[in-house]
């Protein structure tokens, strides 16, 4: 009796360009206007398309880039194999991991903590602050919310993905602060002065512009278990470029297959945001890694994701024999009967099972800014 609106914006997708092909993001509200700026039009398709017929995909990228937006040129897994970013990302860990070495995180092991684990539920009581938005980040902290942790989400004012907020916001509670403001910046340190985990997926540099650079992080909260990703990397010319799932497919070559393989004349993307659910799931992953590292040693640490790298693990992935999964009755779930403030919803089963833990959400979804900020 309800449905989700469309995830794009009106402008958003694919473009023919002199040379190639060229992809604008503009889901954003400020995006769409840096886009906007560079090509001019008041938003039609067709006048953008036609705009940008006349540029080669290179000179798109760079000036929407420049102006703030988000765009990506369609390059070969070739051409990305050799590019400064792309070599910078191929020299990256899937998961980059660290031990800061400053002196708060000096006896984490006493510092105090809700986090009361149950082996039916590993995470009860554990704090996570979630400075996550569309999608990888989300992806994680909802995981972390059905093994039992207490996610809390936190948005700017004005900020609304409608058509993912259904699903990422499971098992959260969600709040809003403008860290621009003294007030809201001074709950946000609390805030992360009381949490177990922090989930960010702020470029690299936004964060220290906040005044919540990784050094603050860690003397805020000893111990703390820090978590980032981003889109192309954190080393290389591009670590704090904008960058989503559908984008960096383009750079890295993914969305260039059906091209290559003569089965398509346009860019072929992988039809499911395969970057960001994967980097999600390997983001939890480094959560209870680092938090089995701070029961053991008393240390926090840091762990920092990118939708790039993952991409270079999935293109080597592709040389690998493929496996058949046996059929299983879990091919076939029934799901949960949700109430939630759109309607009734279904929410399947969880695609994993681990022995003798139970994977549940005790919060149905709700719109952002539903909570208080506070734990």
């Amino acid at each position: 009796g309800w449905s989700l609106p469309s995830p794009w914006d009106a402008i958003a997708g694919d473009y023919a360009t002199v040379d190639g092909w060229v992809r604008l993001h503009t889901n954003a509200p400020h995006h769409r206007a840096a886009a906007l700026r560079v090509l001019g039009g008041e938003g039609q398709r067709e006048h953008i398309a036609a705009a940008v017929s006349s540029w080669t995909a290179r000179e798109i990228e760079s000036a929407v880039v420049a102006e703030g937006g988000c765009a990506a040129e369609l390059r070969s897994p070739a051409a990305w194999a050799v590019h400064e970013q792309g070599l910078a990302v191929g020299r990256e860990p899937l998961v980059a991991r660290e031990v800061p070495g400053s002196a708060g995180d000096s006896g984490a092991a006493s510092v105090d903590t809700q986090w009361r684990p149950e082996v039916s539920r590993p995470l009860a009581g554990l704090r996570v602050l979630d400075l996550t938005r569309v999608l990888s980040g989300p992806v994680a902290t909802r995981l972390l919310a059905g093994l039992g942790a207490d996610v809390l989400r936190i948005d700017p004012l004005d900020w609304d993905e409608p058509a993912v907020v259904p699903e990422m916001t499971l098992g959260k509670r969600t709040a809003r602060l403008d860290a621009r403001d003294p007030a809201g910046h001074d709950q946000l340190l609390a805030l992360l002065a009381h949490a177990d985990v922090i989930v960010h997926g702020y470029r690299a540099d936004a964060l220290e512009r906040l005044g919540l650079g990784d050094d603050v992080r860690s003397a805020a909260r000893p111990g703390l278990v820090d978590v980032s990703l981003d889109a192309y990397g954190h080393t290389g010319p591009w670590h704090t470029r904008r960058g989503f799932d559908s984008l960096v497919q383009m750079s890295s070559g993914i969305a260039a297959a059906g091209i290559l393989a003569g089965l398509s004349d346009r860019p072929t993307p992988l039809p499911v945001q395969a970057l960001d659910h994967a980097t999600g799931y390997l983001a939890a992953a480094a959560v209870l890694q680092g938090l089995a590292a701070r029961v053991r040693a008393g240390v926090g640490s840091r762990s920092r994701l990118s939708l790039a790298r993952t991409a270079v693990e999935l293109e080597h992935a592709a040389a690998l024999d493929r496996v058949a999964s046996p059929e299983t009755q879990r091919d076939s779930p029934r799901g949960t009967e949700l109430v939630t403030p759109w309607g009734a919803a279904t929410l399947l089963p969880p695609p994993f099972s681990l022995a003798g833990v139970t994977v549940r959400w005790d919060r149905a979804p709700r719109p952002l800014g539903s909570d208080a900020p506070v734990w």
